[in-house]
Protein backbone atom coordinates (compact mmCIF):
# COMPACT_ATOMS: atom_id res chain seq x y z
CA UNK A 1 0.00 0.00 0.00
CA UNK A 2 1.45 3.19 -0.95
CA UNK A 3 2.17 5.20 1.86
CA UNK A 4 0.70 9.59 2.60
CA UNK A 5 3.43 11.95 1.32
CA UNK A 6 3.36 14.83 3.96
CA UNK A 7 4.54 18.25 2.10
CA UNK A 8 8.17 18.55 2.85
CA UNK A 9 9.01 22.30 4.41
CA UNK A 10 12.08 24.59 4.18
CA UNK A 11 13.16 23.89 7.52
CA UNK A 12 13.45 19.74 6.69
CA UNK A 13 14.85 20.31 2.93
CA UNK A 14 17.47 22.71 4.26
CA UNK A 15 18.45 19.57 6.90
CA UNK A 16 20.42 17.52 4.81
CA UNK A 17 22.51 20.54 2.95
CA UNK A 18 23.35 21.19 6.24
CA UNK A 19 24.67 18.27 7.14
CA UNK A 20 26.50 18.00 4.33
CA UNK A 21 28.28 21.20 4.50
CA UNK A 22 29.09 20.48 8.24
CA UNK A 23 30.64 17.12 7.01
CA UNK A 24 32.34 18.52 3.76
CA UNK A 25 34.12 21.04 6.06
CA UNK A 26 34.98 18.60 8.97
CA UNK A 27 36.59 16.10 6.34
CA UNK A 28 38.38 18.29 4.01
CA UNK A 29 39.76 20.88 6.85
CA UNK A 30 40.32 18.67 9.42
CA UNK A 31 41.43 15.39 7.38
CA UNK A 32 42.69 16.97 4.07
CA UNK A 33 39.57 14.31 2.70
CA UNK A 34 37.50 14.00 -0.39
CA UNK A 35 33.98 15.34 -0.64
CA UNK A 36 32.36 11.97 -1.16
CA UNK A 37 31.21 10.68 1.97
CA UNK A 38 29.82 13.60 3.22
CA UNK A 39 27.92 13.99 0.02
CA UNK A 40 26.80 10.38 0.94
CA UNK A 41 26.01 11.41 4.35
CA UNK A 42 24.13 14.32 3.22
CA UNK A 43 22.52 11.79 0.75
CA UNK A 44 21.15 9.42 3.65
CA UNK A 45 20.25 11.68 5.26
CA UNK A 46 18.01 13.14 2.86
CA UNK A 47 16.85 9.91 2.13
CA UNK A 48 15.68 9.60 6.19
CA UNK A 49 13.94 12.82 6.23
CA UNK A 50 12.25 11.60 3.15
CA UNK A 51 11.27 8.14 4.70
CA UNK A 52 9.79 9.80 7.69
CA UNK A 53 7.64 11.99 5.04
CA UNK A 54 6.29 9.05 3.64
CA UNK A 55 8.69 7.92 0.62
CA UNK A 56 9.33 4.39 0.47
CA UNK A 57 12.77 2.58 -0.60
CA UNK A 58 11.14 2.15 -4.16
CA UNK A 59 10.88 5.26 -4.13
CA UNK A 60 13.80 6.57 -3.16
CA UNK A 61 15.68 3.70 -5.14
CA UNK A 62 14.28 5.33 -8.52
CA UNK A 63 15.47 8.70 -7.74
CA UNK A 64 18.99 7.77 -7.24
CA UNK A 65 19.03 5.85 -10.44
CA UNK A 66 17.13 8.81 -12.08
CA UNK A 67 19.83 11.10 -10.87
CA UNK A 68 22.71 8.99 -12.08
CA UNK A 69 21.31 8.34 -15.23
CA UNK A 70 21.07 12.81 -15.76
CA UNK A 71 24.97 12.76 -15.23
CA UNK A 72 26.05 9.47 -17.90
CA UNK A 73 26.27 11.64 -20.51
CA UNK A 74 29.11 13.74 -19.08
CA UNK A 75 30.57 10.65 -17.44
CA UNK A 76 30.82 9.04 -20.51
CA UNK A 77 33.26 12.11 -21.94
CA UNK A 78 35.02 12.84 -19.16
CA UNK A 79 36.19 9.24 -19.16
CA UNK A 80 36.88 9.90 -22.85
CA UNK A 81 38.75 13.05 -22.21
CA UNK A 82 41.11 10.50 -19.72
CA UNK A 83 41.71 8.47 -22.80
CA UNK A 84 42.75 11.60 -25.10
CA UNK A 85 45.20 13.30 -22.89
CA UNK A 86 47.31 9.88 -22.57
CA UNK A 87 47.29 9.23 -26.35
CA UNK A 88 48.37 13.07 -26.99
CA UNK A 89 51.39 12.81 -24.63
CA UNK A 90 51.93 9.30 -26.00
CA UNK A 91 51.86 11.16 -29.47
CA UNK A 92 54.27 14.20 -28.53
CA UNK A 93 51.27 16.61 -29.19
CA UNK A 94 51.24 17.98 -25.17
CA UNK A 95 55.05 17.89 -25.36
CA UNK A 96 55.03 19.74 -29.04
CA UNK A 97 52.66 22.30 -27.52
CA UNK A 98 54.70 22.75 -24.34
CA UNK A 99 57.85 23.28 -26.16
CA UNK A 100 56.77 26.14 -28.85
CA UNK A 101 55.08 27.54 -25.94
CA UNK A 102 57.90 27.99 -23.70
CA UNK A 103 60.46 29.77 -26.39
CA UNK A 104 57.93 32.94 -26.28
CA UNK A 105 58.72 33.66 -22.62
CA UNK A 106 60.41 37.39 -22.83
CA UNK A 107 61.85 38.72 -19.75
CA UNK A 108 60.22 42.14 -20.73
CA UNK A 109 56.68 40.48 -21.12
CA UNK A 110 57.31 37.76 -18.69
CA UNK A 111 53.87 38.40 -16.91
CA UNK A 112 51.60 38.50 -20.55
CA UNK A 113 53.81 35.55 -21.47
CA UNK A 114 53.44 32.98 -18.90
CA UNK A 115 49.24 33.71 -18.57
CA UNK A 116 49.65 33.51 -22.71
CA UNK A 117 51.16 30.16 -22.18
CA UNK A 118 49.56 28.85 -19.14
CA UNK A 119 45.64 29.44 -21.53
CA UNK A 120 47.27 27.71 -24.68
CA UNK A 121 48.53 24.56 -22.92
CA UNK A 122 45.32 24.52 -20.68
CA UNK A 123 43.34 24.37 -23.36
CA UNK A 124 45.14 21.76 -25.09
CA UNK A 125 45.49 19.81 -21.89
CA UNK A 126 42.09 20.38 -20.56
CA UNK A 127 42.94 20.48 -16.54
CA UNK A 128 44.85 23.59 -14.75
CA UNK A 129 46.57 21.69 -11.79
CA UNK A 130 48.53 19.81 -14.91
CA UNK A 131 49.59 23.25 -15.91
CA UNK A 132 50.12 24.53 -12.66
CA UNK A 133 52.31 21.74 -11.21
CA UNK A 134 54.43 21.57 -14.71
CA UNK A 135 54.59 25.01 -16.71
CA UNK A 136 53.85 27.08 -13.39
CA UNK A 137 56.39 25.72 -11.08
CA UNK A 138 59.21 26.35 -13.89
CA UNK A 139 57.45 29.94 -14.59
CA UNK A 140 57.58 30.48 -10.83
CA UNK A 141 61.43 29.77 -11.01
CA UNK A 142 61.86 32.37 -13.65
CA UNK A 143 59.72 34.87 -11.79
CA UNK A 144 62.04 34.95 -9.12
CA UNK A 145 65.31 35.04 -11.06
CA UNK A 146 63.86 38.30 -12.82
CA UNK A 147 63.11 39.73 -9.34
CA UNK A 148 59.72 39.66 -10.28
CA UNK A 149 57.23 39.03 -7.16
CA UNK A 150 56.01 35.53 -6.30
CA UNK A 151 52.13 36.37 -5.64
CA UNK A 152 52.38 38.20 -9.49
CA UNK A 153 53.78 35.23 -10.90
CA UNK A 154 51.25 32.75 -9.07
CA UNK A 155 47.94 34.67 -9.96
CA UNK A 156 49.43 35.05 -13.59
CA UNK A 157 49.63 31.51 -13.71
CA UNK A 158 46.00 30.78 -11.71
CA UNK A 159 44.74 33.20 -14.80
CA UNK A 160 46.10 31.42 -17.34
CA UNK A 161 45.43 28.12 -16.28
CA UNK A 162 42.02 28.55 -15.57
CA UNK A 163 41.26 29.81 -18.25
CA UNK A 164 42.09 27.33 -20.39
CA UNK A 165 40.28 24.47 -17.34
CA UNK A 166 36.90 27.12 -18.03
CA UNK A 167 37.16 27.02 -21.90
CA UNK A 168 38.86 23.64 -22.99
CA UNK A 169 36.45 21.25 -24.63
CA UNK A 170 38.66 19.04 -22.74
CA UNK A 171 38.09 20.57 -19.45
CA UNK A 172 35.72 18.45 -16.83
CA UNK A 173 34.39 21.11 -15.69
CA UNK A 174 33.15 22.32 -19.03
CA UNK A 175 32.17 19.14 -19.88
CA UNK A 176 30.37 18.52 -16.39
CA UNK A 177 28.32 22.10 -16.72
CA UNK A 178 27.22 21.32 -20.10
CA UNK A 179 26.32 18.04 -19.34
CA UNK A 180 24.62 19.18 -15.84
CA UNK A 181 22.85 21.65 -17.71
CA UNK A 182 21.66 20.28 -20.78
CA UNK A 183 23.59 22.37 -23.29
CA UNK A 184 25.62 20.81 -26.17
CA UNK A 185 29.21 21.18 -25.74
CA UNK A 186 30.12 23.48 -28.48
CA UNK A 187 27.22 25.64 -27.54
CA UNK A 188 28.19 25.66 -23.65
CA UNK A 189 31.70 26.91 -24.99
CA UNK A 190 30.63 30.07 -27.78
CA UNK A 191 28.48 31.15 -24.87
CA UNK A 192 31.69 31.65 -22.62
CA UNK A 193 33.24 33.97 -24.74
CA UNK A 194 30.63 36.64 -24.17
CA UNK A 195 32.34 36.72 -20.13
CA UNK A 196 35.08 35.03 -20.30
CA UNK A 197 37.52 37.02 -23.77
CA UNK A 198 36.55 40.54 -22.20
CA UNK A 199 38.27 38.59 -19.02
CA UNK A 200 41.27 37.69 -20.45
CA UNK A 201 41.65 40.95 -22.54
CA UNK A 202 41.73 42.58 -19.08
CA UNK A 203 44.44 40.78 -17.65
CA UNK A 204 46.29 40.77 -20.44
CA UNK A 205 46.39 44.42 -20.22
CA UNK A 206 47.23 44.20 -16.55
CA UNK A 207 50.15 41.77 -16.70
CA UNK A 208 51.45 44.14 -19.81
CA UNK A 209 51.11 46.95 -17.79
CA UNK A 210 52.50 45.09 -14.54
CA UNK A 211 55.64 43.80 -16.52
CA UNK A 212 56.72 46.83 -17.74
CA UNK A 213 58.53 47.70 -14.52
CA UNK A 214 60.68 44.67 -15.00
CA UNK A 215 62.22 45.86 -18.63
CA UNK A 216 66.08 44.74 -18.56
CA UNK A 217 65.89 42.58 -15.75
CA UNK A 218 68.07 39.59 -16.12
CA UNK A 219 66.40 35.91 -16.63
CA UNK A 220 67.82 32.67 -16.14
CA UNK A 221 66.77 30.57 -19.06
CA UNK A 222 68.22 27.02 -17.10
CA UNK A 223 64.83 25.35 -15.75
CA UNK A 224 63.46 25.99 -19.13
CA UNK A 225 66.23 25.22 -21.15
CA UNK A 226 66.19 22.31 -19.52
CA UNK A 227 62.55 21.34 -20.04
CA UNK A 228 62.64 21.97 -23.28
CA UNK A 229 66.10 20.00 -23.90
CA UNK A 230 63.82 16.78 -22.20
CA UNK A 231 61.15 17.12 -23.99
CA UNK A 232 63.09 17.14 -27.18
CA UNK A 233 65.22 13.67 -25.98
CA UNK A 234 62.10 12.20 -25.78
CA UNK A 235 59.97 13.08 -28.02
CA UNK A 236 59.75 14.49 -32.01
CA UNK A 237 58.77 17.85 -31.79
CA UNK A 238 57.05 19.00 -35.03
CA UNK A 239 54.81 21.68 -35.94
CA UNK A 240 52.81 19.25 -37.85
CA UNK A 241 51.74 17.31 -34.78
CA UNK A 242 49.76 20.82 -33.97
CA UNK A 243 47.35 19.91 -36.42
CA UNK A 244 45.43 16.91 -33.89
CA UNK A 245 44.53 19.37 -31.61
CA UNK A 246 43.77 21.92 -34.68
CA UNK A 247 41.45 18.64 -36.00
CA UNK A 248 39.45 18.24 -32.32
CA UNK A 249 38.70 21.90 -31.59
CA UNK A 250 37.73 22.48 -35.29
CA UNK A 251 35.20 19.91 -35.25
CA UNK A 252 33.43 20.76 -31.68
CA UNK A 253 33.63 24.38 -33.05
CA UNK A 254 31.47 22.77 -36.15
CA UNK A 255 29.05 21.60 -33.69
CA UNK A 256 30.44 17.68 -33.80
CA UNK A 257 29.02 15.35 -30.88
CA UNK A 258 31.95 15.82 -28.07
CA UNK A 259 32.06 11.83 -28.48
CA UNK A 260 32.71 11.87 -32.23
CA UNK A 261 35.74 14.68 -31.76
CA UNK A 262 37.17 12.66 -29.08
CA UNK A 263 37.20 9.84 -30.46
CA UNK A 264 38.84 11.32 -33.51
CA UNK A 265 41.40 12.74 -31.35
CA UNK A 266 42.51 9.50 -29.45
CA UNK A 267 43.02 7.64 -33.00
CA UNK A 268 45.08 10.62 -34.06
CA UNK A 269 47.01 10.76 -30.81
CA UNK A 270 47.34 6.84 -30.84
CA UNK A 271 48.93 7.00 -34.74
CA UNK A 272 51.36 10.00 -34.05
CA UNK A 273 52.55 7.83 -31.06
CA UNK A 274 53.48 4.80 -32.92
CA UNK A 275 54.31 6.04 -36.47
CA UNK A 276 55.93 9.53 -35.39
CA UNK A 277 57.19 8.62 -32.18
CA UNK A 278 58.35 4.85 -32.35
CA UNK A 279 56.13 3.89 -29.45
CA UNK A 280 55.02 0.26 -29.62
CA UNK A 281 51.56 -0.99 -29.89
CA UNK A 282 51.13 -2.68 -26.23
CA UNK A 283 52.95 -0.04 -24.58
CA UNK A 284 50.23 2.64 -26.13
CA UNK A 285 47.05 0.86 -25.84
CA UNK A 286 48.16 0.59 -21.59
CA UNK A 287 48.68 4.07 -21.44
CA UNK A 288 45.03 4.62 -22.50
CA UNK A 289 43.85 2.40 -19.22
CA UNK A 290 46.54 3.84 -16.89
CA UNK A 291 48.37 7.01 -18.10
CA UNK A 292 51.31 7.96 -20.06
CA UNK A 293 54.64 6.99 -17.98
CA UNK A 294 58.17 8.10 -18.61
CA UNK A 295 61.57 8.75 -16.50
CA UNK A 296 63.05 11.41 -18.31
CA UNK A 297 65.31 12.42 -15.50
CA UNK A 298 64.18 16.00 -15.49
CA UNK A 299 61.53 15.96 -12.38
CA UNK A 300 59.49 18.77 -14.24
CA UNK A 301 59.21 16.72 -17.49
CA UNK A 302 57.86 13.73 -15.64
CA UNK A 303 55.74 15.61 -13.65
CA UNK A 304 53.97 16.98 -16.96
CA UNK A 305 54.29 14.25 -18.95
CA UNK A 306 53.05 11.31 -16.43
CA UNK A 307 49.34 11.91 -16.36
CA UNK A 308 46.28 11.07 -18.57
CA UNK A 309 44.25 7.34 -18.98
CA UNK A 310 40.55 5.94 -18.21
CA UNK A 311 41.63 5.56 -14.40
CA UNK A 312 43.11 9.01 -13.75
CA UNK A 313 39.09 9.75 -14.57
CA UNK A 314 37.55 7.53 -11.78
CA UNK A 315 38.05 10.38 -8.93
CA UNK A 316 35.75 13.11 -10.87
CA UNK A 317 33.54 10.23 -12.43
CA UNK A 318 32.51 8.68 -8.72
CA UNK A 319 32.25 12.22 -7.88
CA UNK A 320 29.44 13.16 -10.31
CA UNK A 321 27.96 10.08 -9.54
CA UNK A 322 27.74 10.64 -5.96
CA UNK A 323 26.52 13.97 -6.03
CA UNK A 324 24.09 12.68 -8.43
CA UNK A 325 22.64 10.27 -5.56
CA UNK A 326 22.27 13.37 -3.40
CA UNK A 327 20.87 15.28 -5.99
CA UNK A 328 18.30 12.58 -6.98
CA UNK A 329 16.73 12.19 -3.49
CA UNK A 330 16.80 16.11 -3.29
CA UNK A 331 14.86 17.03 -6.61
CA UNK A 332 12.63 13.80 -6.55
CA UNK A 333 11.29 14.61 -3.04
CA UNK A 334 10.37 17.90 -3.39
CA UNK A 335 13.64 19.29 -0.75
CA UNK A 336 15.40 21.02 -3.67
CA UNK A 337 12.20 22.73 -4.62
CA UNK A 338 11.12 24.22 -1.67
CA UNK A 339 15.03 25.77 -1.58
CA UNK A 340 14.94 27.48 -4.87
CA UNK A 341 11.60 28.85 -3.89
CA UNK A 342 13.11 30.60 -1.35
CA UNK A 343 15.80 31.97 -3.58
CA UNK A 344 13.70 32.63 -6.29
CA UNK A 345 11.32 34.95 -4.29
CA UNK A 346 14.55 37.46 -4.68
CA UNK A 347 15.60 35.89 -8.46
CA UNK A 348 12.15 37.10 -10.06
CA UNK A 349 13.49 37.58 -13.91
CA UNK A 350 15.57 35.60 -15.93
CA UNK A 351 18.28 38.23 -15.85
CA UNK A 352 18.60 38.20 -11.99
CA UNK A 353 18.22 34.50 -12.17
CA UNK A 354 21.18 33.99 -14.14
CA UNK A 355 23.14 36.42 -11.75
CA UNK A 356 21.93 34.58 -8.89
CA UNK A 357 23.66 31.31 -10.27
CA UNK A 358 26.87 33.08 -10.08
CA UNK A 359 26.54 34.02 -6.88
CA UNK A 360 25.17 30.55 -5.59
CA UNK A 361 28.47 28.21 -7.39
CA UNK A 362 30.42 30.91 -5.61
CA UNK A 363 29.27 30.67 -2.29
CA UNK A 364 28.86 26.21 -2.81
CA UNK A 365 32.90 26.90 -3.32
CA UNK A 366 33.11 28.80 -0.15
CA UNK A 367 30.68 26.24 1.51
CA UNK A 368 31.93 23.08 0.28
CA UNK A 369 35.84 24.16 -0.87
CA UNK A 370 34.91 22.17 -4.49
CA UNK A 371 34.80 22.94 -7.63
CA UNK A 372 32.78 20.14 -9.08
CA UNK A 373 29.90 20.60 -6.31
CA UNK A 374 29.79 24.33 -7.12
CA UNK A 375 28.92 23.01 -10.73
CA UNK A 376 26.85 20.08 -10.13
CA UNK A 377 24.18 21.45 -6.92
CA UNK A 378 23.52 24.60 -8.61
CA UNK A 379 22.96 23.39 -11.76
CA UNK A 380 20.39 20.93 -10.68
CA UNK A 381 18.67 23.28 -8.18
CA UNK A 382 18.47 25.84 -10.74
CA UNK A 383 17.84 23.46 -13.81
CA UNK A 384 13.72 23.56 -13.70
CA UNK A 385 13.79 27.70 -12.99
CA UNK A 386 15.59 28.20 -16.19
CA UNK A 387 13.22 25.94 -18.17
CA UNK A 388 10.28 27.91 -16.82
CA UNK A 389 11.41 31.53 -17.46
CA UNK A 390 12.59 30.18 -20.62
CA UNK A 391 15.94 30.49 -20.67
CA UNK A 392 18.51 28.22 -23.19
CA UNK A 393 20.35 25.93 -21.25
CA UNK A 394 23.37 27.02 -21.89
CA UNK A 395 22.62 30.49 -19.97
CA UNK A 396 22.92 28.17 -16.98
CA UNK A 397 26.21 26.05 -17.81
CA UNK A 398 27.99 29.38 -18.41
CA UNK A 399 26.48 31.02 -15.00
CA UNK A 400 28.12 27.60 -13.31
CA UNK A 401 31.58 28.18 -14.98
CA UNK A 402 31.49 32.11 -14.39
CA UNK A 403 30.47 31.37 -10.57
CA UNK A 404 31.60 27.77 -9.84
CA UNK A 405 34.81 26.73 -12.17
CA UNK A 406 36.63 30.17 -12.12
CA UNK A 407 36.34 31.48 -8.60
CA UNK A 408 37.21 27.70 -7.00
CA UNK A 409 41.47 29.30 -6.35
CA UNK A 410 40.05 32.10 -4.91
CA UNK A 411 38.63 30.49 -2.19
CA UNK A 412 41.69 29.72 0.26
CA UNK A 413 40.41 26.50 2.02
CA UNK A 414 39.37 25.34 -1.32
CA UNK A 415 41.42 22.07 -3.14
CA UNK A 416 42.29 24.27 -6.13
CA UNK A 417 44.09 26.84 -3.57
CA UNK A 418 45.22 24.48 -1.64
CA UNK A 419 46.75 22.52 -4.66
CA UNK A 420 48.61 25.91 -6.06
CA UNK A 421 50.01 26.85 -2.61
CA UNK A 422 51.42 23.23 -1.82
CA UNK A 423 52.60 23.21 -5.69
CA UNK A 424 53.48 27.13 -6.20
CA UNK A 425 54.58 28.08 -2.53
CA UNK A 426 52.01 31.06 -2.74
CA UNK A 427 48.73 30.65 -0.80
CA UNK A 428 45.21 32.37 -2.18
CA UNK A 429 45.14 35.48 0.12
CA UNK A 430 48.62 36.81 -1.95
CA UNK A 431 48.31 35.58 -5.37
CA UNK A 432 44.71 36.07 -5.49
CA UNK A 433 44.43 40.01 -6.10
CA UNK A 434 46.50 39.00 -9.12
CA UNK A 435 44.62 36.32 -10.38
CA UNK A 436 42.54 38.91 -12.51
CA UNK A 437 41.03 36.65 -14.94
CA UNK A 438 39.26 34.65 -12.25
CA UNK A 439 37.38 37.75 -10.26
CA UNK A 440 36.94 39.69 -13.93
CA UNK A 441 35.14 36.69 -15.04
CA UNK A 442 32.02 36.30 -12.14
CA UNK A 443 31.76 40.56 -12.24
CA UNK A 444 30.92 40.56 -15.69
CA UNK A 445 29.06 37.59 -15.90
CA UNK A 446 26.86 39.09 -13.27
CA UNK A 447 27.01 42.92 -14.94
CA UNK A 448 25.60 40.80 -18.48
CA UNK A 449 23.12 38.91 -16.59
CA UNK A 450 21.51 42.25 -14.98
CA UNK A 451 21.51 44.28 -18.29
CA UNK A 452 20.31 41.49 -20.21
CA UNK A 453 23.23 41.65 -22.47
CA UNK A 454 23.76 37.59 -23.88
CA UNK A 455 20.98 36.47 -22.17
CA UNK A 456 19.48 33.89 -24.79
CA UNK A 457 15.92 32.70 -24.20
CA UNK A 458 14.06 29.48 -26.18
CA UNK A 459 10.62 29.65 -28.02
CA UNK A 460 8.53 26.41 -28.83
CA UNK A 461 10.11 25.52 -32.08
CA UNK A 462 13.80 26.34 -31.49
CA UNK A 463 15.91 28.37 -29.96
CA UNK A 464 15.87 32.01 -30.04
CA UNK A 465 18.59 35.15 -30.00
CA UNK A 466 16.48 37.94 -29.20
CA UNK A 467 16.27 39.06 -25.49
CA UNK A 468 12.64 38.72 -24.01
CA UNK A 469 11.17 41.00 -21.87
CA UNK A 470 13.10 41.73 -18.71
CA UNK A 471 9.91 40.61 -16.52
CA UNK A 472 9.78 37.10 -17.96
Amino acid sequence: MERYKRHMTFGLAIIPFLVMIAAMAFTILSFDGSPHIPILLGAAVAALIAWACGYSWDDLEKSIYEGIKKVLPAVVVLMMVGIIISAWIGGGIVSTMIYYGLEIISPSYFLAAIFVICTIVTLVMGSSWSTIGTVGVAGMGIGVSMGVPSAMTAGAIVSGAFFGDKMSPLSDTTILASGIAGSKLSEHIRHMLYTTVPAAVIALIVYTIMGMKFVGNSINLQDINAVMAGLQQHFVISPWLLLIPLVVILLVVKKVPALPALTVGIILGFLANIMIQGGNIGSAVNALQSGYQINSGNDTVNELLNQGGLNSMMYTVSLAIVAMVFGGIMESTGMLKVIVEQILKIARTGRSLAATTVISSFLTNVITAEQYISIIIPGRMYAKAYQDKKLHPKNLSRALEDGGTITSSLVPWSTDAVFVMNTLGVGALAYGPYAVLNYCVPIISIIFSLIGFSIVYTKKNGYSNQKADAGV
